[in-house]
């Protein structure tokens, strides 16, 4: 059994991790329009519990007094995460959205990185958010972007915290505990929202099967991740959603992007191939 999960590299369960954020991302827009964005993550949210629920129930016992501050905060950030990132995508493209709220996760890999070598390719990845942003063109929407580098905000804190915790539960038994957190943090703020909209019948089975692609799936899969890799080398590595992010928005939303993201995309993979190095953590956490 442990062979078997070491064979695994780590690098590619974030990639398929970062693959389904996207395309439920993209999925949720027409939820967004029927319910808000407050209102669509925090059903999302309630599918999640539901469906982690059946598949895993809460290992209540095994959580210990010191366990609790953070697996609060780890709920709170994926909660407000998920509801200030749906914000920015009811205003501007989902590979801009994405490649702003990624400020928040390269500073994490800045920050925390022990080895100087590692900042230069949280340095070559900032050059391709910007190129992915194209700031100089002057059409900017501050409040689409305000929300995306708050979502930023959750999504650093959310790999801090997702690593800690994810070294004290396993994947689901980790999710089942933190979801239903997040989507009591963010119910003064979703229930309104969803209850002032007057939606239509499928938005509750399309929730439903969001929910299972993120947060389960997805956030499961970036669990087992970041048990087995650093911040700095999961952080960077994610500079490759954005360029996800642009794609995905292209195939289903057909937001096309210009020739300069296109080159912005390139570099953010380039950095995200590089930080596969050295990424492992310590066999025993694994």
């Amino acid at each position: 059994m442990r062979r078997t999960g070491t064979t695994i590299p780590p690098w590619s369960m974030a990639v398929a991790a970062m693959l389904a954020v996207q395309l439920s991302n993209a999925l949720s827009v027409p939820l967004i329009e029927q319910v808000g964005a407050a209102g669509a993550a925090w059903l999302r949210m309630c599918f999640g519990v539901a469906i982690l629920w059946i598949v895993s129930r809460p290992a209540i016992r095994s959580i210990h007094l010191a366990d609790l501050p953070s697996i609060l905060a780890l709920g709170t950030a994926t909660g407000f995460m998920t509801v200030f990132f749906f914000a920015a995508l009811e205003r501007i493209p989902l590979g801009t959205a994405v490649a702003i709220e990624f400020l928040g996760p390269l500073t994490v890999a800045a920050l925390l990185s022990k080895r100087r070598q590692a900042l230069i390719w949280p340095a070559l990845a900032f050059i391709g958010v910007v190129l992915l942003t194209e700031p100089w063109l002057g059409n900017i929407e501050l409040t689409g972007i305000g929300f995306a580098l708050a979502s930023g905000v959750c999504w650093g804190l959310y790999n801090i915290l997702t690593q800690h915790v994810g070294d004290r539960f396993s994947g689901i038994s980790g999710l089942s505990l933190t979801i239903p957190i997040a989507a009591l943090a963010t119910l003064p703020v979703g229930l309104p929202q969803l209850a002032a909209h007057d939606f239509s019948w499928w938005v509750f089975p399309a929730a439903a099967g969001i929910a299972l692609i993120t947060p389960v799936l997805a956030f499961g899969l970036e669990m087992l991740a970041l048990r087995r890799m650093t911040h700095t080398a999961f952080g960077t590595l994610l500079s490759v959603e954005p360029a996800f992010g642009v794609l995905i928005g292209l195939v289903i939303l057909a937001q096309s992007p210009t020739l300069l993201q296109v080159v912005g995309i390139a570099i953010v993979v380039l950095a995200g191939v590089a930080a596969q190095q050295d990424g492992r953590r310590n066999p025993e956490l694994a």
